[in-house]
Protein backbone atom coordinates (compact mmCIF):
# COMPACT_ATOMS: atom_id res chain seq x y z
CA UNK A 1 0.00 0.00 0.00
CA UNK A 2 0.99 3.25 -0.96
CA UNK A 3 1.23 5.61 2.02
CA UNK A 4 -0.95 8.97 1.84
CA UNK A 5 0.36 11.95 -0.06
CA UNK A 6 1.42 14.35 2.54
CA UNK A 7 -0.82 16.72 0.70
CA UNK A 8 -4.17 14.85 1.82
CA UNK A 9 -6.83 17.41 3.09
CA UNK A 10 -10.46 16.08 4.35
CA UNK A 11 -12.83 19.03 5.19
CA UNK A 12 -16.45 19.29 5.50
CA UNK A 13 -18.33 18.56 1.67
CA UNK A 14 -20.18 21.32 0.22
CA UNK A 15 -22.63 21.54 -2.75
CA UNK A 16 -19.73 22.03 -5.33
CA UNK A 17 -18.66 17.91 -4.34
CA UNK A 18 -21.99 16.42 -5.00
CA UNK A 19 -21.12 15.72 -9.02
CA UNK A 20 -17.91 14.24 -7.91
CA UNK A 21 -19.14 12.17 -5.19
CA UNK A 22 -21.85 10.65 -7.33
CA UNK A 23 -19.55 9.64 -9.58
CA UNK A 24 -17.66 8.04 -6.69
CA UNK A 25 -20.69 6.63 -5.79
CA UNK A 26 -21.50 5.08 -8.90
CA UNK A 27 -18.12 3.81 -9.44
CA UNK A 28 -18.42 1.78 -5.88
CA UNK A 29 -22.03 1.02 -5.23
CA UNK A 30 -24.18 -1.18 -7.65
CA UNK A 31 -27.46 0.49 -5.96
CA UNK A 32 -25.85 4.15 -5.53
CA UNK A 33 -27.30 6.98 -3.66
CA UNK A 34 -28.77 9.74 -6.13
CA UNK A 35 -27.23 13.45 -6.27
CA UNK A 36 -30.85 13.99 -4.45
CA UNK A 37 -29.65 11.82 -1.34
CA UNK A 38 -26.26 12.87 -1.41
CA UNK A 39 -27.53 16.85 -1.72
CA UNK A 40 -30.13 16.26 1.32
CA UNK A 41 -27.13 15.16 3.73
CA UNK A 42 -25.20 18.62 3.51
CA UNK A 43 -28.69 20.62 4.72
CA UNK A 44 -28.64 18.46 8.14
CA UNK A 45 -27.33 19.32 11.20
CA UNK A 46 -27.46 15.96 12.61
CA UNK A 47 -24.99 14.38 9.45
CA UNK A 48 -21.71 14.95 9.02
CA UNK A 49 -20.14 14.84 5.34
CA UNK A 50 -16.20 14.56 4.66
CA UNK A 51 -14.49 14.55 1.97
CA UNK A 52 -10.53 14.09 1.10
CA UNK A 53 -9.05 15.66 -1.36
CA UNK A 54 -5.62 15.28 -3.25
CA UNK A 55 -3.55 19.12 -3.86
CA UNK A 56 -0.84 19.32 -6.13
CA UNK A 57 -1.43 14.98 -6.89
CA UNK A 58 -3.66 12.87 -8.37
CA UNK A 59 -6.93 14.93 -7.31
CA UNK A 60 -5.79 17.45 -10.02
CA UNK A 61 -7.27 15.34 -12.52
CA UNK A 62 -8.43 18.64 -14.90
CA UNK A 63 -4.43 19.70 -14.47
CA UNK A 64 -5.88 23.47 -13.53
CA UNK A 65 -5.01 23.20 -9.86
CA UNK A 66 -8.05 22.84 -8.35
CA UNK A 67 -8.67 19.55 -6.04
CA UNK A 68 -11.75 16.88 -6.81
CA UNK A 69 -12.75 14.70 -3.99
CA UNK A 70 -10.96 11.49 -4.09
CA UNK A 71 -13.54 10.24 -1.35
CA UNK A 72 -15.70 11.35 1.46
CA UNK A 73 -17.46 9.66 4.45
CA UNK A 74 -21.38 10.12 5.44
CA UNK A 75 -22.61 9.95 9.02
CA UNK A 76 -25.89 10.98 11.02
CA UNK A 77 -25.71 11.59 14.55
CA UNK A 78 -28.61 10.58 17.09
CA UNK A 79 -27.89 11.53 20.50
CA UNK A 80 -25.12 9.83 22.03
CA UNK A 81 -24.51 7.73 18.67
CA UNK A 82 -23.65 7.65 15.33
CA UNK A 83 -24.14 5.53 12.39
CA UNK A 84 -21.78 5.88 9.11
CA UNK A 85 -23.95 5.30 6.34
CA UNK A 86 -21.78 6.07 3.33
CA UNK A 87 -17.67 5.66 2.65
CA UNK A 88 -16.41 5.24 -0.71
CA UNK A 89 -13.02 6.13 -2.60
CA UNK A 90 -12.91 6.97 -6.29
CA UNK A 91 -11.19 3.20 -7.70
CA UNK A 92 -8.07 4.88 -9.30
CA UNK A 93 -7.36 6.28 -5.51
CA UNK A 94 -7.74 3.21 -3.38
CA UNK A 95 -5.17 1.19 -1.70
CA UNK A 96 -3.73 4.51 -0.24
CA UNK A 97 -5.02 5.16 3.19
CA UNK A 98 -7.69 7.73 2.20
CA UNK A 99 -10.60 5.53 3.39
CA UNK A 100 -8.82 5.47 6.66
CA UNK A 101 -7.85 9.01 7.13
CA UNK A 102 -11.69 9.74 6.21
CA UNK A 103 -12.39 7.42 9.36
CA UNK A 104 -9.92 8.46 11.48
CA UNK A 105 -11.27 12.08 11.06
CA UNK A 106 -14.89 11.10 11.28
CA UNK A 107 -13.97 9.09 14.24
CA UNK A 108 -12.00 12.36 16.18
CA UNK A 109 -14.71 14.46 15.20
CA UNK A 110 -17.65 12.24 16.72
CA UNK A 111 -15.67 11.98 19.85
CA UNK A 112 -15.93 15.77 20.42
CA UNK A 113 -19.04 16.03 20.04
CA UNK A 114 -19.64 13.33 22.74
CA UNK A 115 -20.21 10.76 20.47
CA UNK A 116 -19.73 7.41 22.41
CA UNK A 117 -20.62 4.94 19.86
CA UNK A 118 -20.89 4.60 15.81
CA UNK A 119 -22.67 1.54 13.79
CA UNK A 120 -22.72 1.01 10.47
CA UNK A 121 -23.68 -1.87 7.89
CA UNK A 122 -20.76 -3.50 5.73
CA UNK A 123 -21.69 -6.56 2.93
CA UNK A 124 -21.13 -9.78 4.49
CA UNK A 125 -18.81 -10.37 1.10
CA UNK A 126 -17.10 -7.13 0.75
CA UNK A 127 -13.58 -8.22 2.44
CA UNK A 128 -11.62 -4.80 2.08
CA UNK A 129 -14.12 -2.59 4.00
CA UNK A 130 -14.79 -4.99 6.51
CA UNK A 131 -10.34 -5.10 7.04
CA UNK A 132 -10.78 -1.31 6.79
CA UNK A 133 -13.17 -1.01 9.41
CA UNK A 134 -11.49 -4.09 11.92
CA UNK A 135 -8.38 -2.32 12.05
CA UNK A 136 -10.45 0.87 12.80
CA UNK A 137 -11.78 -1.24 15.98
CA UNK A 138 -15.14 -1.83 14.43
CA UNK A 139 -16.36 -5.27 15.92
CA UNK A 140 -19.23 -7.00 14.61
CA UNK A 141 -22.17 -7.40 16.40
CA UNK A 142 -25.30 -8.91 14.52
CA UNK A 143 -26.41 -9.39 10.93
CA UNK A 144 -29.03 -7.90 8.91
CA UNK A 145 -30.84 -10.41 6.55
CA UNK A 146 -31.49 -9.16 3.02
CA UNK A 147 -30.34 -5.57 3.79
CA UNK A 148 -29.05 -5.11 0.50
CA UNK A 149 -30.83 -5.20 -2.51
CA UNK A 150 -28.85 -5.27 -6.01
CA UNK A 151 -27.30 -8.08 -5.57
CA UNK A 152 -29.72 -9.41 -2.04
CA UNK A 153 -27.03 -9.83 0.53
CA UNK A 154 -26.98 -9.81 4.31
CA UNK A 155 -25.66 -7.07 6.22
CA UNK A 156 -23.38 -7.50 9.27
CA UNK A 157 -23.82 -4.68 11.93
CA UNK A 158 -20.32 -3.40 13.52
CA UNK A 159 -19.90 -1.17 15.95
CA UNK A 160 -17.06 0.85 17.46
CA UNK A 161 -17.30 2.71 21.39
CA UNK A 162 -15.33 6.13 21.53
CA UNK A 163 -14.36 7.76 24.70
CA UNK A 164 -11.98 6.39 27.54
CA UNK A 165 -11.90 2.82 26.86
Amino acid sequence: MTAVAGALHIRPAVEGDIAAMVAIERASFSDPWTATAIASTLRYDHMRVLVAEERGGAGDVGGDGASRPLGYVVAMIAGPEAEIADLAVSPHARRRGIGRALIDRLLGDLEVEGVTAVFLEVRESNRAARTLYESRAFRSIGRRRGYYRLPPEDALLLKRELGPS
